[in-house]
């Protein structure tokens, strides 16, 4: 069974920090390239950040660069997403998704052009929440 399990979410203030982690299991993990999204109340779903982990390549949505962090600890199958100088705007449940073809050996390996489309993603978590005050 394939399962990927967000935690880390909870409750800071403007300026903080969260580190969320995502625990993949159920399938060949080196295989795949993992990606976080958030979706806001009342706004679409929206790509945060991409790491292929076998080969080092991360990927960030601008808003984001310069604080969030990505990383993995392949050993464990577990992919993080460290979020520093975080912001109101940052609200929203924070979910990780797992993409064959942007993996390694998938068709779109390497390009930034498509770590941002959902559609490429085969498997999701359930998400966990992030709020930020003000």
């Amino acid at each position: 069974e394939v399962r990927l399990v967000e935690s880390g979410g909870g409750l800071v203030q403007a300026g903080g920090s969260l580190r969320l982690s995502c625990a993949a299991s159920g399938f060949t993990f080196d295989d795949y390239a993992i990606g976080w999204f958030r979706q806001a109340p009342g706004k679409e779903r929206e790509w945060v950040s991409c790491i292929s982990s076998s080969e080092g390549s991360t990927y960030y949505e601008d808003s984001v660069k310069g604080r969030f962090t990505i990383s993995s600890d392949n050993a464990k199958n577990l992919v993080y997403l460290q979020m520093n100088s975080l912001k109101p705007e940052d609200t929203a449940v924070y979910y990780c998704a797992a993409s064959l073809s942007l993996g390694p050996r998938g068709p779109y390996t390497g390009s930034d052009y498509y770590t941002s489309s959902s559609d490429l993603y085969d498997y999701w978590g359930q998400g966990t929440q992030v709020s930020v005050s003000s």
